[in-house]
């Protein structure tokens, strides 16, 4: 369970860098808006669309969130991984 986790968070934080690159600010991201565009990168949004860029992050989030919910039924404290997931889709930069 906890690689599919690992699997889920790591897609789901490139997606929402993704997102971010079209959506965010240049003085918040620290780096250019648009720069992946720019430099002619396959991203998600220029794939899927923005909208359906946000669910993906979002299905993908809840798909990791499952996965802790399997591993706090076997006793395990998932308590910094569920952080990290609301860390994740919540970000700015």
């Amino acid at each position: 369970m906890l690689d599919k986790y690992a699997e889920s968070i790591g897609l789901a934080f490139q997606v929402q860098d993704d997102i971010l690159d079209v959506v965010g600010d240049t003085a918040t991201l620290g780096k250019r808006q648009g720069a992946d565009q720019q430099l002619g990168k396959s991203t998600y949004p220029a794939l899927l669309g923005l909208e359906q860029a946000r669910t993906k992050a979002s299905d993908l989030i809840a798909d990791a969130r499952q996965s802790l919910t399997e591993l706090a039924a076997q006793s395990l404290d998932t308590t910094a991984l569920e952080a990290l997931a609301n860390y994740i889709i919540l970000r700015d930069k």
